[in-house]
Parts: C-alpha cells; sequence; structure tokens
C-alpha cells in the first residue's frame, strides 16, 4: 500500500475540484487531485456544453486559460419550441454567454490547477473514506493498478459528482452534512457530438424542446454553425425514459440534422434539486453536482461549481491556520455558497416541483402564454416581477390556461417567501435544525399548492 501525505486532498478533477485545488496551490497549501480517469480522459464530461458568466469567474484558474475552449460566443438567448402550441418562443439570457467544447475546457481547467501546482493522480478509484474515532474525516483510500493508495490529509474535499461514493462511505451521522439525498432529485441525461453538412439556422441560440413528459426535455446547443450538442434527460421521479431511440428519433425529425454524423457519445446524472443544506463535516466539504450546486430548472452547475470550489478551499486554508477543522469552523462555506447562489437555485427547485405535477400540454400552453422577458428572470434569477398590466395581457392571451395561470402565480410568491428563508441561513451550526423546521413549513404549503408529491 502507498500512503500520500497531503495538506488537502480533492476526489474529482472537474471544475469545482480543479478550482478548489487551484485556489488553495496558489495560497501555498499542498493538494493531491484524486481522479479516477486515465490522463488522456480526464474532463471528458456530459454536458450540456453552455457556461455562463466566465467573465466574472474566480481568478484561480484565469480566464484566458479557459478561453481557447469557447467555441461559439455568439449565442445570446433559448428558443423554446413548443410543438403542442405551435410555438417557438424566444427568450433572452442575461450576462455573457458561450457554448464550449466541454473535453477541451476539462483539459484546460486541469492544466491551469497544475500550473498553480496542484498534483494529479490520474487512474485512482477511491473506494472508502478514512475517519478517526470522533468522526473526523482524516483521507481516503482508493485503488491505482490494482494496488491500494492511501491518502492522508488535513481536509479532503468531495469533487466526486452526483451520488459521490465518498458520501456513502464516509459516517456523517453525527454532523450536519446533508443526508436528504435520493436518487428521484437527480436527472438523468444523455448527449450526442453531431456534425452537420450546413450551418443551423439558430447558431445563435440554446435550443430546448420539451418531450411528451413534463419532467422530460431536449436541448441542441450549437458549438459551431455546423457542430451541436444535442441531448435529453428526464427527472427521475419518472418513468425511465429511453434515452438514446428518443434522441435520435428527434434527430431523425429535423431537416436539419440529415446526413449528420455522430462526433461523441455519454451519459450522465446530475442533480436538479436544492443546494444540500449543509456541505460540511468534520475533515469534509464537498462541492459542485456532490453538493446539488446547479440550477435545478436548466441543469447549468459550471459557474457553481467554480465558486463552490473556491470557497471550499477558502474555508479549509482558514480552518487548517486555526488548527481545527471542525463543523463549525468550516460553517463559512455553507454561508457563502447559500448567500452567492444557494438561496436563488433553492428558488428555482420550486419551479421544478410545480412542473412535475402538470401535465404537459397544460405546461406548454402556459409558456407560450408568458412574457419572454420575464420567464427569462424566473429560470435564472428564481423569481420575477409581473406588473398588472402584463398580468392582464398574460391572462388573455392565455384564455383556457388561466386556472394554471393562478396556481403559477401562487407558486412564484411561495418561491419568494422560500428565497427570503434562506436569507435568514444560520450563521451557526446549532441554528440549522430550527431553520430547516420553518424551511420545510414553506415546503409543506409549496406541495399544498401544487399538488406535487414531497421531493424531500
Amino acid at each position: 500500500m502507498a500512503t500520500h501525505e497531503c495538506d488537502i486532498v480533492v476526489v474529482g478533477a472537474g471544475t469545482a475540484g480543479c478550482y478548489a485545488g487551484a485556489t488553495a496551490a496558489n495560497a501555498g497549501y499542498d493538494v493531491v487531485v484524486v481522479e479516477r480517469k486515465s490522463e488522456t480522459e480526464a474532463g471528458h464530461i456530459a454536458c450540456g456544453d453552455a457556461l455562463k458568466g466566465a467573465d466574472a469567474f474566480p481568478e484561480a484558474i484565469p480566464k484566458s486559460q479557459l478561453e481557447p475552449s469557447f467555441t461559439n460566443t455568439d449565442v445570446d438567448h433559448g428558443r423554446f419550441e413548443i410543438p403542442q402550441e405551435d410555438t417557438v418562443l424566444e427568450i433572452p439570457v442575461p450576462g455573457e454567454l458561450a457554448v464550449i467544447d466541454r473535453w477541451e475546457y476539462g483539459r484546460r481547467v486541469i492544466e491551469g490547477a497544475e500550473s498553480a501546482g496542484v498534483q494529479f493522480h490520474y487512474d485512482t478509484v477511491v473506494k472508502d473514506v478514512t475517519q478517526r474515532e470522533d468522526g473526523r474525516v482524516t483521507g481516503v483510500r482508493g485503488k491505482r493498478d490494482g494496488d491500494v493508495q492511501r491518502y492522508d490529509a488535513e481536509l479532503v474535499i468531495d469533487a466526486a459528482g452526483a451520488l459521490s461514493i465518498l458520501q456513502d462511505k464516509a459516517d456523517l451521522a453525527d454532523a450536519t452534512f446533508d443526508t436528504n439525498v435520493t436518487y428521484s432529485q437527480f436527472c438523468s441525461a444523455y448527449r450526442e457530438v453531431v456534425e452537420v453538412e450546413e450551418p443551423v439556422p439558430w447558431n445563435d441560440a440554446l435550443v430546448f424542446k420539451p418531450t411528451d413528459r413534463a419532467a422530460g426535455y431536449l436541448w441542441y446547443f450549437p458549438r459551431t454553425e455546423t457542430e451541436i450538442n444535442a441531448g435529453l434527460g428526464f427527472q427521475m421521479t419518472e418513468e425511465p425514459m429511453h434515452l438514446v431511440d428518443d434522441l435520435k428519433a428527434d434527430l431523425r425529425s429535423r431537416p436539419e440534422f440529415d446526413g449528420a454524423t455522430v462526433e461523441d457519445k455519454l451519459g450522465a446524472a446530475l442533480p436538479t434539486r436544492r443546494p444540500y443544506d449543509s456541505a460540511v463535516a468534520p475533515g469534509f466539504i464537498a462541492v459542485g453536482d456532490a453538493a446539488g450546486h446547479v440550477n435545478p430548472t436548466t441543469g447549468g452547475g459550471i459557474a457553481g461549481a467554480a465558486y463552490a470550489g473556491k470557497y471550499a478551499a477558502e474555508t479549509a486554508i482558514d480552518a487548517i491556520e486555526d488548527g481545527d477543522v471542525g463543523e463549525a469552523n468550516l460553517w463559512e462555506y455553507n454561508e457563502r455558497v447559500m448567500d452567492h447562489f444557494g438561496a436563488r437555485y433553492a428558488g428555482l427547485d420550486v419551479y421544478n416541483i410545480f412542473a412535475t405535477a402538470v401535465d404537459v400540454d397544460d405546461l406548454m400552453g402556459l409558456l407560450g402564454a408568458l412574457p419572454a422577458t420575464k420567464l427569462a428572470e424566473a429560470l435564472y434569477s428564481g423569481s420575477a416581477n409581473i406588473g398588472w398590466q402584463l398580468k392582464i395581457r398574460t391572462a388573455l392571451k392565455s384564455f383556457g390556461h388561466w386556472d394554471l395561470i393562478y396556481e403559477l402565480y401562487r407558486t412564484k410568491r411561495l418561491a419568494d417567501d422560500l428565497i427570503d428563508h434562506y436569507g435568514t441561513y444560520p450563521s451557526d451550526p446549532r441554528g440549522l435544525s430550527a431553520w430547516q423546521d420553518e424551511r420545510d413549513s414553506l415546503m409543506d404549503d409549496i406541495y399544498a399548492t401544487t399538488g406535487a408529491d414531497a421531493k424531500y
């Protein structure tokens, strides 16, 4: 058995893991990133390839390091195709947006972390978490080429992705760490990178299209005019979809894909849920997909992962310098996540819950009636202000959907209340239980209003 000692061990070489590693290494700490894939395959991750807000990413890995992976910077809106209403809804996307070559981006963030001084150990599959009797996590164990590899560290950062094995292996019963996590809070997705013969007419848009179920969707994101990331996913509360066959059927129905060839294909699971209530335990912090840091309505997770990695590393550094990596001394990480994007994502999760309880045809009719700019606000900020004039115009346009409009209005008010409650997130783990009780009461109102099954 080989034993490796470091200040911080990070499991997973994705966005969150690389930004965490780079942040700590830039501060002079000894960081090892353990990655199950080979050096050649590392960074190859199933993704929609849309990157939003890169101009405001943490500086640990400069934007200039990432820019060569930006393949289409002309996208500026979403194109919602609603076949049930014979409608196409154009929705502006606020902020900087690019479609990227995700594998090239993955290589670029790894290179950025290496430049900061991070060591990468590839081909290493983590099998277990090491802990002291008092519950503090002290490292991980894995295998590389059949040999056991042990990593001892002051702190472990879990960047191992959705439904991380580390959280199954660690004993978190005495911590505040969120264990209210099930597969049904996740989405199963599949995507292909497709080369077409002629430029697509929507090369400046992210294209979304519903499947025949409200909890399923298709996407077409143009990396270039002729290279398209095409994929689909479904919420795991639903009966499984035949992802490959369903995607191919839709591709065959679109004339722009005649004669297309498939360059790459990959599947994945991603969280479509609220962020973890707490993602810390003694000696342990979870980041990115491993902590639910994904916009639950769009699946966008790169920006949240980058900042979660930064916040985790900065909190870890302070805790190590204090000589105390206990839960209370790591709590600031939770606060920073909730303040930056966690509250917004929790509000957006309410609309995800709403969608699971609505007939897909009714939902598509409603989307076709909503003002595009206000729908964009709801998708990206978790809320939208609709004045009385817009309400009247929407009501007239949505004749036949008035009951649903009223349910959405009530749901929006509850989402706003939930976001406000996240603004009172406790500054100490001792306040978490009371905060959760009040939040869960708000969630009960949301389930009652939407008619949805309880998600948590």
